[in-house]
């Protein structure tokens, strides 16, 4: 899953869509400017358990948290129809190839890992319609654990075993190429800056690709040992929550969860 800036997303749209439709830029920029909003908080709660052993919230308890801030209400709105313009960017990603990935094996891969992640980031909008009571629900308590509907599906169709396993196997890919985009910074082809501006650039992105290879590493790791001990029909998929519990309870937790809020 790629990591891209506003910027680039920008550059990108303005290349492979006829200039009228303007508005699929302005659609992912409100995108990414929900995502950062998410991070910020889980980050920012994260950096506070390490040293108060406060609760950690995920994508879901995060909204819960600006939903409780004043005009909470308005704020989720504007974080929707942020979500939604994201949902779309990726959808335009997956299907018009707009970073010109091609169709080959890698590139496929690539290009439905935007689907999914399209399809994730739709499922979190839903949950906030739902806080808002738009669906006629309130939501599911903000649980960050548990399979999301497409994990669910798959369940039913190829067993939970076999589902489990390919998570983590997913996971684990995924985690290595946040560390080899870090390490190698293949980040920098995302930006257009000079050399000061990038000095400033690369620790930032480093240290954000290795937080979050990090967190992927370790949903692959409790996958992989709830694939081994056949627990996966017994139990939810650990989701955010449940990994950053797994870095606190790590010998020199305190400290380890404090750099992965930071990342």
């Amino acid at each position: 899953m790629q990591t891209h800036v506003a910027a680039h997303a920008t550059r990108d749209v303005g290349r492979a869509v006829p200039m009228p439709k303007r508005w699929i830029k302005y659609l992912a920029r409100m995108g990414y400017s929900a995502r950062v909003v998410i991070y910020l908080i889980i980050g920012m709660f994260t950096i506070l358990a390490a040293w108060s052993g406060g609760s950690k919230p995920d994508s879901k308890g995060a909204i819960q948290v600006l939903l409780g801030q004043p005009f909470g209400k308005a704020l989720v709105w504007i974080l929707i129809i942020g979500l939604v313009g994201y949902v779309v960017w990726r959808l335009i990603q997956a299907i018009l190839d707009t970073d010109d990935h091609g169709v080959g094996p890698k590139a496929l891969a690539i290009r439905a890992a935007l689907g999914v992640s399209a399809f994730t980031y739709a499922t979190l909008a839903l949950y906030a319609l739902s806080l808002l009571g738009v669906l006629g629900g309130s939501g599911d308590g903000g649980r960050g654990g548990g399979d999301s509907a497409l994990a669910q599906a798959m369940n039913g169709i190829v067993g939970a075993d076999v589902v489990t396993l390919g998570l983590a196997l997913i996971f684990l890919g995924v985690a290595t190429a946040h560390v080899w985009k870090a390490l190698k910074r293949k980040y920098a082809d995302h930006f257009d800056a000079g050399e000061a501006a990038m000095r400033f650039i690369h620790p930032i992105s480093i240290v954000g690709l290795v937080g979050r290879g990090a967190i992927f590493a370790v949903l692959a790791v409790l996958l992989f040992y709830r694939f081994l001990s056949s627990g996966a029909a017994q139990a939810q998929n650990p989701g955010l929550r449940e990994a950053l519990q797994f870095v606190q309870n790590m010998p020199f937790g305190q400290v380890l969860l404090f750099a992965v809020g930071v990342g």
